[in-house]
């Protein structure tokens, strides 16, 4: 039976949370770069076209991120 080396869980995590905030940041800019509010236009609005915007850009945002981090 192989254990589980404690370094890989520690990297593993501190690379997804810097993953996460990295995210979190690019989709503030994104929102501060885009015309009017994102939230208020999705949530409240229902705006399917943006939703899928700001869906697309997160999915590559963390294609990037994730190649970044696996090498």
């Amino acid at each position: 039976m192989q254990s589980i080396n404690l370094f890989y869980v520690v990297n593993a995590l501190l690379f997804s949370v810097i993953g996460l905030i990295i995210l979190m940041v690019s989709f503030i800019v994104f929102d501060k770069l885009t015309p009017g509010d994102l939230w208020k236009e999705i949530v409240e609005k229902h705006n399917i076209a943006l939703s899928i915007v700001v869906g697309a850009m997160t999915i590559a945002i963390a294609q990037i991120i994730a190649s970044a981090i696996h090498g």
